[in-house]
């Protein structure tokens, strides 16, 4: 073998390793996301054919970082807020649901990292349909700075019970630092 092919072997090697490892998703601890989603945000909530509205969503990290509570502002889906609890425990992610009008909702999910996005996955019902359940987080980068300037929330359904190999939106929710140009929500 020549010296030209011994040199682009390992080359070669070295560049499927790190297209194949920035491909990967990663299952990651909640801590490792906790602080990253922490704060006040606004923005829109919408589900597919319906109309935009405006909403601010609160985020809080438990001390020890194994709880996330998101709290999205009233007026998105219902005329309640919603409640997102999430728990870590041994190796699964606990998701509590509540917004005062359905039933609560309790599921197992899983938490991976891509390249920067956020993924909880796990099996449960949508609309009294089994289904896999995704609620991806995107982050949202600067214009100016390579900076995350916030995140774009997205949940997600596979259908089990249908032949589609795809995931529906649910729904999406902007998550935006305030800012003057960006109206509170309203009743």
């Amino acid at each position: 073998m020549s010296a030209k092919y011994r040199s682009i072997i390992p080359l070669t090697a070295i560049l499927l390793l790190v297209h194949s490892t920035a491909s990967y998703a990663g299952k990651v601890t909640l801590d490792i996301f906790c602080s990253q989603l922490a704060g006040e945000w606004q923005g829109n909530a919408a589900n597919p054919n319906t109309v935009a509205k405006k909403v601010t969503t609160s985020v809080m990290c438990s001390a020890d970082q194994r709880n996330l509570y998101i709290s999205v502002s009233r007026g998105s889906r219902f005329s309640n807020s919603e409640t997102w609890w999430f728990r870590q425990q041994e190796d699964h992610i606990l998701l509590l649901y509540a917004n005062g009008v359905t039933d609560d909702i309790s599921q197992q999910l899983t938490l991976y990292e891509q390249a920067g996005s956020y993924s909880f996955l796990g099996k449960g019902e949508i609309n009294q349909r089994p289904a896999l359940v995704q609620l991806q987080f995107d982050p949202v980068i600067g214009d100016a700075k390579p900076t995350i300037k916030g995140w774009q929330w997205q949940q997600n359904a596979h259908y089990l019970d249908d032949d589609s190999d795809q995931y529906q939106v649910i729904r999406a929710i902007s998550l935006l630092k305030p800012s003057a140009e960006v109206a509170p929500p309203t009743d």
